[in-house]
């Protein structure tokens, strides 16, 4: 059953890495560039309900989003929010930021919020072309 978090997100159209026990999706409301969503396959909505090997599998989860896609974006940090307020099921809001001004897609993106909180209510204005290259590059760069 598709939960409602991930369908909020997009799935199956934003997934960028699917492993055993998380889907990684492109978060489509961009707060810093990439910006994406990592999201529990079950339907628990208590971190600590989850299995031994979710637990376990987040190792090499965060090390693919934190080791290969470093030379793409060049991120200096990585903020991952568990917010689960609005979408209950476990989840984390994966953040890239950076301190420096960034280019993608022609353009030049700073993060407004370097070194502080990043501000979920702000966004980065991206058309649909510009999200489907996002997404393109950081499967690229994952996978």
């Amino acid at each position: 059953m598709l939960s409602e978090t991930l369908h909020k997100f997009g799935y199956p159209g934003s997934l960028i890495q699917e492993y055993s026990h998380w889907y990684l999706l492109l978060r489509p409301v961009q707060v810093t560039l990439g910006s994406m969503v990592l999201i529990s396959k079950t339907e628990n909505t208590s971190f600590n309900e989850l299995s031994t090997e979710a637990f376990a599998e987040l190792k090499s989860v965060t090390g693919d989003i934190e080791n290969k896609l470093r030379g793409f974006l060049g991120f200096e940090k990585i903020n991952y929010k568990m917010l689960m307020m609005v979408d209950p099921e476990v989840h984390f809001h994966v953040f890239p930021r950076y301190s420096r001004e960034v280019q993608f897609a022609g353009r030049n993106i700073i993060d407004p919020f370097w070194p502080g909180i990043a501000d979920l209510t702000k966004t980065i204005d991206f058309n649909e072309t510009e999200l489907n290259e996002l997404q393109h590059q950081l499967i690229k760069h994952i996978t």
